[in-house]
């Protein structure tokens, strides 16, 4: 059993579901929501920092202030109270209750924009938020998750071969993008590895980083305002959209097996399990990533009253019925996008 002091010393990454007696396909799922952060997010938020420290960016006086629909914030927080910074979360309404208490909690401050900015978000407008903030005062140190290649870099060195080293024989990986740095770091990682592994990339529907038309995003997570800066398409072989009520359906399904997972979590796992049954072939190694764990999400996804506000009756209570294996009946409200690697 490990000894530590700063709660960023722990982070499981050895641990996949098998995902098989669930949705009746062979996908095999990274769990990244055990840690003190608890989400994929504590890796990137202690690769930049560590680097705004090797560089002398940050300073026992500075302030570190990021843009953050929820994960990366919690870390952030984590680290800072860890170490001794002041930090400054700016996230916005879709934020959930329980991840804004929690960075309180740690002792940050978090302030929540309401206002959607050109393209029916609020990215834009956290961006103009933090800049407006380091223009003000130069103690305050903006990591900027969205073009800092530590985001990327820290999946190449962890989470990428993790997975590697449990499957070596990978054929396909699914991805959830939001900073697109966890596609990134595991694209690059896995273009020069032994044996070609297909990367797919899984976006939510109202989500413009791939080029698609905005529109309304509720969960938190996955999907962006802007095309996201790390974004490298020639790493990436296809790209799946996947509309929101079948993020939260495959969410509530797992939940009836004893698994609850995060609203991300819920769209990559659908994507994963409807392009295994349209590809139809059970001798594909695949593993799809998981970024957090369900209990930040009891307010929103898994709560009634949420869903009926925001979706309708029909989402209420939803427990689907176990498909067949290889059921390829959904694949119609996902609108997939391949590509071939040139």
């Amino acid at each position: 059993m490990p000894v530590i002091s700063a709660p960023h010393a722990f982070n499981e990454g050895t641990l996949f579901v098998d995902l098989e007696s669930i949705f009746g396909c062979r996908l095999y799922l990274k769990c990244e929501g055990f840690n003190f952060a608890g989400s994929i997010k504590l890796k990137a938020a202690n690769e930049m920092v560590e680097s705004a420290e090797r560089d002398g960016t940050l300073k026992p006086d500075s302030i570190l202030v990021e843009s953050s629909s929820g994960n990366l914030g919690v870390a952030l927080s984590m680290i800072a109270a860890s170490k001794g910074y002041r930090f400054l979360c700016v996230t916005d309404s879709r934020c959930n209750l329980s991840t804004k208490l929690l960075m309180e909690a740690l002792g940050s401050q978090v302030h929540v924009v309401t206002d959607l900015d050109a393209n029916g978000g609020f990215l834009g407008t956290r961006l103009e938020y933090v800049r407006a903030l380091c223009a003000s005062d130069e103690r305050y140190v903006w990591l900027s998750q969205y073009t800092n290649p530590g985001n990327w870099r820290a999946h190449f060195r962890t989470t990428a071969p993790e997975i590697a080293g449990h499957f070596p024989r990978l054929d396909a990986l699914f991805v959830g993008t939001g900073t697109a740095g966890t596609l990134m770091g595991c694209a690059r990682y896995f273009r020069d590895w032994h044996r070609p592994v297909r990367i797919v990339a899984v976006d939510s529907v109202g989500s413009v980083a791939f080029g698609g038309s905005p529109g309304r995003r509720m969960i938190p997570g996955l999907g962006m305002s802007m095309r996201p800066p790390l974004l490298d398409e020639s790493y990436v072989d296809e790209v799946i959209q996947v509309e929101e009520e079948d993020t939260i359906r495959t969410c509530h399904r797992m939940a009836r097996s004893g698994f609850l997972f995060g609203g991300s979590t819920g769209t990559v796992v659908s994507a994963a399990t409807d392009w295994l049954a349209r590809h139809g072939t059970r001798d594909l190694t695949a593993v799809a990533i998981a970024p957090d764990l369900g209990e930040r999400y009891l307010d929103t996804i898994y709560q009634s009253n949420w869903l009926q506000g925001l979706y309708g009756d029909h989402l209420v209570d939803s427990a689907p019925e176990p498909e067949e294996p290889w059921d390829e009946k959904k694949s119609a409200s996902r609108t997939p996008n391949r590509r071939r690697r040139s």
